[in-house]
């Protein structure tokens, strides 16, 4: 460990409140959303009455908000239907390396995907797409189209990831026939910590169902974010609440599948930024250093193929 990592390990131990010390790990961070209200056009999301959300959410205020705490990298999620606002995000992106990627917003129903993709993939930052429950649009009921899967396949054939939008048992099925269709494309499940199961008990089979066959699938990975939200109404910000959930995930996932996630600035309506990634510190610690690598940064690799542009950020390249 060096001078700089020892530094960066003892604020960020100190700053979260970890009892014991334990090896730096660098963390890339998988799901950060990036806007600008006061762009002369607006923003889609947050809406102006989110006193919480509607600020600029740029790279510089991440950077503060995440000091000392091990953050090293970080993936945009594009939080904004608006074509154009990929390239926005593509533009600030290019002038802070701690950006590492973005996944763009981009409608495989649309009979322009095939141009937008193109564009968008020329530039190394463009990591993949996000669809799902978003936008009034559904991957279930997607995965019925044609033109659905011909645009997926493009997606999958380009090497790119497909991020999923707010899970429930529906979009989960979904998932389960596309990778049926399109073995090859990676799928990346967000938030699936926030999924509270259904309390119907066929519901609730057909759910578990899905899981347990998306558990058997290499090419899908979950993102370990929005651990800490309301359950009945009630926010915690201790892991013994989120305990069960999050061994059903590892369970079903395993060590080598899990990625870490903060949905960053949207996590502020349950929990300050250090509390949440304190839980998830706290969790991961207990299966060990390699555990923790994997989902920190490792995984993050595999799933998304994200480019190095700091030294501090971690690479597998051994050569």
């Amino acid at each position: 460990m060096n001078r700089r990592e020892c530094l960066a390990f003892v604020l960020g131990a100190t700053s979260l409140g970890l009892s014991k010390p334990t090896p730096f790990i660098p963390i890339i961070d998988t799901h950060i959303h990036l806007f600008d209200p006061r762009r002369p056009q607006g923003v889609p999301w947050p809406p102006k009455d989110d006193k919480i959300l509607y600020r600029p959410a740029l790279p510089d205020r991440y950077r503060k908000v995440t000091a000392g705490l091990g953050i090293v990298g970080a993936i945009e999620l594009e939080c904004s239907p608006w074509f154009e606002d990929n390239q926005w995000v593509l533009e600030i992106a290019a002038q802070d390396p701690i950006i590492v990627g973005m996944v763009g917003d981009l409608d495989p129903l649309q009979a322009d995907f095939r141009k937008h993709l193109e564009r968008l993939h020329r530039n190394a930052l463009f990591l993949g797409i996000r669809y799902g429950n978003l936008w009034g649009r559904s991957l279930n009921e997607g995965v019925s189209k044609p033109e659905v899967i011909s645009n997926l396949k493009l997606l999958a054939d380009a090497g790119l990831v497909m991020d999923t939008a707010n899970p429930d048992p529906q979009l989960l099925a979904g998932v389960v026939r596309l990778t049926d269709r399109i073995p090859s494309l990676r799928i990346i499940i967000d938030h699936l910590p926030q999924l509270e199961p259904p309390r119907e008990m066929s519901a609730r089979t057909a759910l578990q169902a899905s899981l347990k066959e998306l558990g058997k699938r290499p090419q899908v990975y979950v993102k370990v974010s929005e651990v800490i939200h309301p359950v009945a109404g009630q926010v915690r910000y201790d892991l013994g609440f989120y305990r069960s959930r999050l061994d059903e995930i590892w369970d079903t996932f395993g060590p080598d599948r899990l990625i870490y996630g903060s949905d960053w600035p949207n996590s502020d309506h349950s929990a300050p930024f250090r509390e949440e990634l304190k839980v998830v510190r706290e969790y991961i610690r207990g299966k060990g250093t390699d555990a923790a690598e994997k989902l920190f940064w490792k995984n993050s690799i595999a799933a998304y193929h994200w480019i190095k542009r700091s030294a501090d950020q971690p690479s597998t390249d051994v050569s």
